[in-house]
């Protein structure tokens, strides 16, 4: 396992000051979305804002092994698109009954900010409502939990409990398998991974018993389908399908909160 990076008590209002730029950008995104827009309007809109921010997209042409560069500014991911949606991935406008997961990176003065939320076109039908509701109740359950000494394993014990336990305990649904949070500051990832679901064999999540330490940096996302945990992707391209097609959400946040203030957007588009 890698060493997971500490910032010190001096980095940290830098830390937050990127976040916070994260947090601004969403809000003028939510007061400015509309049915009828494209993902190529959304992401000139992102491009724009955070130029006027001062700071840049920490997503535009990043790349890992076997994938292109990413295109987009912003991951605009719809309906079945889990993650990793790009901006011209999908052609038609937004309409009504479509829920489109944003996920904004940047860097600010050396630093990553990064946090996603999910917004609803219309108004939500009580089974989108209900995801919705089970993504920002397994976000904050599991944030409950993210304090120093504790293993990363009580969030994944924490979130796996409310998206996959049969109700009234639980909601339900599926955590998608595979993905999860990971630790950032100076770069966009970095250690630790934090899985949102528990691990079932040895060895398959070796941080799963790391002890979370002051001045580590995360960022939590639970991603969560209606229908099923596993995924689909075409080989050389980035956005991540849910294998059924059935909807997903996603929210991602850090556990101080740098990110505070998503809670409290305009996530219904109507």
């Amino acid at each position: 396992m890698a060493a997971v990076p500490l910032i010190t008590a001096h980095e940290a209002p830098a830390a937050r000051a990127a976040a916070q730029k994260v947090v601004r950008a969403h809000e003028r995104l939510s007061a400015w979305l509309r049915p009828g827009v494209t993902l190529a309007q959304i992401d000139a809109f992102v491009a724009r804002t955070l130029d006027e921010m001062a700071c840049r997209s920490c997503f535009l042409n990043y790349q890992v092994p076997r994938s292109p560069k990413f295109p987009s500014h912003a991951c605009l991911s719809l309906n079945d698109c889990v993650v990793h949606g790009t901006a011209g991935y999908y052609l038609p406008p937004m309409r009504d009954g479509d829920v489109l997961k944003i996920d904004i990176g940047v860097w600010f003065e050396g630093w990553v900010g990064d946090a996603a939320w999910t917004y609803v076109f219309g108004q939500p039908t009580p089974q989108i409502r209900r995801l919705t509701e089970c993504g920002k109740q397994a976000l904050a359950l599991g944030v409950k939990e993210l304090r120093p000494g504790q293993p990363y394993l009580n969030w994944a014990r924490a979130v796996q409990a409310c998206v996959e336990s049969a109700p009234p305990k639980g909601y339900g649904f599926h955590l998608i398998r595979g993905l999860g949070g990971h630790g950032y500051g100076r770069k966009l990832h970095g250690p630790p991974f934090v899985s949102n679901v528990v691990p079932v064999s040895p060895g398959e999540w070796p941080d799963a018993l790391t002890l979370a330490q002051p001045g580590t940096l995360v960022a939590v996302e639970p991603m969560i389908a209606v229908g099923t945990g596993d995924t689909t992707q075409k080989p050389g391209t980035w956005p991540v399908f849910t294998a059924d097609h059935s909807l997903s959400v996603h929210y991602e946040q850090g556990p101080e909160i740098l990110t505070e203030g998503l809670e409290n957007l305009r996530d219904v588009i109507a």
